[in-house]
């Protein structure tokens, strides 16, 4: 069933609209504007249904934050209202929702209203998604990965929480494609992008390739510290693939990790932040490669081996 968040102060009306839809939907009731923004971040709901008139915040307002959220942007929005003034429905319109009904709702009209959302939202879903696919791994490619970065960062930056960038790519990758072919090759990059993205799936994380043997991957939220094990943990996993190598130095086909955490403030260019990413994967290709290095933008920086 698909999950919609229903918010309105009234616990009658709430509980009349739930009773409406519950036997076709899963429907989660909230109360007051902060809550249901709460729930809404969780990022579960197919739909939410809202009201504009209430307390603390009103509905516009918990409009403009939905849509400035990456979490709940792409989440369509109904408002049910008593509101029935044309000024008032485009105000909602313009910030966001799809759809504008006025109270008392025909039970009928309301299911054939959601169904229409629900239906345009599962397309739009579908086509982003084949859009921004890799062809061949299955995960993000570098068109997606140039809207994520965009997406995250404004995150970051207004809400003053760390964002770490991270660039891997695989050991002598050319050595092992010169060695076994190309489909070979093919098979590795999937496996490669499939462990890592076992573990980057928080909404949080994001995961793509990049180019090439190249892949990069985001973490809002996560200290300098908290993101450099967990990068080491997935270098290992990758490890632990133990897919032969034909490299007088490696047996088995590794990865090598740079990465660096920072606190975006106001006039800080995310490519700076990239290229330092980028010089510790340099750093540590040249330290002996299947390695992570990261950075906290400043003077601090952990390797896995000196």
């Amino acid at each position: 069933m698909d999950k919609i968040l229903l918010i309105d102060d009234s616990i009658i009306v709430g509980d009349s609209l739930k009773a409406i839809l519950e036997t076709d939907y899963d429907v989660t009731v909230c109360h007051d504007a902060e809550s249901g923004l709460e729930n809404a971040m969780s990022g579960k709901y197919s739909l939410i249904l809202m009201d504009i008139i209430m307390p603390d915040m009103d509905g516009f307002t918990l409009l403009k934050k939905l849509q400035d959220m990456i979490l709940t942007r792409y989440i369509p929005i109904i408002v049910v209202t008593g509101l029935t003034d044309i000024q008032h429905e485009e105000e909602a319109l313009t910030l966001g929702a799809v759809d504008y009904i006025t109270k008392p709702v025909i039970p009928a009209i309301l299911k054939a209203r959601i169904n229409a959302q629900l239906r345009s939202f599962d397309r739009q879903m579908h086509y982003k998604k084949l859009a921004m696919v890799d062809e061949l791994t299955g995960i993000a490619n570098r068109r997606r990965y140039e809207e994520e970065w965009r997406m995250k960062w404004r995150e970051a930056l207004r809400l003053g929480i760390p964002f770490s960038v991270c660039i891997f790519d695989i050991d002598k990758f050319k050595i092992y494609n010169d060695s076994f072919g190309h489909p070979a090759g093919d098979k590795v990059l999937t496996s490669v992008a499939k462990t890592a993205s076992s573990f980057l799936h928080r909404a949080t994380d994001f995961v793509g390739r990049y180019g090439g043997e190249e892949f990069v991957a985001i973490l809002v939220g996560n200290d300098a510290q908290s993101s450099y094990e967990y990068l080491k943990m997935i270098r290992q996993a990758i490890e632990n693939l133990h897919i032969p190598h034909n490299s007088p130095v490696f047996r088995w086909i590794t990865v090598s990790v740079g990465g660096v955490t920072v606190v975006p403030k106001s006039g800080d260019v995310y490519d700076t932040y990239l290229k330092i990413a980028d010089s510790m994967l340099y750093t540590a290709k040249k330290s002996g490669r299947n390695m992570v290095v990261w950075s906290d933008g400043g003077k601090e920086q952990w390797r896995e081996r000196e």
